[in-house]
């Protein structure tokens, strides 16, 4: 769970760029593994995303 009470989470509110800096990863991968993340919850954007997978307890 999230450490603290404010949403949406930080992360939820970077760019792509500094998610993947902060991940040592290549943006193409974040926005990939984005892109999954909100097929799979059915979300309509990564916010709404990440707000299904805290509530149902994935993150």
């Amino acid at each position: 769970m999230w450490s603290t009470p404010h949403w949406p989470p930080r992360s939820t509110a970077l760019p792509v760029a500094d998610i993947a800096a902060g991940l040592h990863l290549s943006e193409s991968t974040v926005r990939n593994y984005l892109s999954a993340a909100i097929g799979k919850t059915g979300a309509r954007n990564r916010i709404e995303a990440a707000h299904t997978a805290h509530t149902h307890g994935w993150l």
